[in-house]
């Protein structure tokens, strides 16, 4: 995937749980889990603001790309 999520590293700066940020966001913890562990195909832009506002950050805070390597 090239697509990194970094929900972890920033809910640690921002010292809050995931249950927490759950319940703001109003999704379960097992969407949440998903999305912190990249095995989420997609995220809405909607929860993705809702996301960034919780936790005072922007977008490339916690998302990252990285260019995987192909072979011929």
């Amino acid at each position: 995937m090239s697509i990194i999520v970094n929900l972890d590293v920033m809910m640690a700066k921002r010292k809050i749980s995931s249950q927490e940020l759950a319940e703001k966001l109003g999704i379960t913890q097992a969407n949440l889990s998903i999305l912190k562990t990249n095995k989420g195909k997609a995220i809405r832009f909607s929860t993705l603001n809702k996301i960034c506002e919780i936790l005072d950050c922007k977008p490339g805070d916690i998302l990252d790309y990285e260019r995987e390597e192909k072979y011929e």
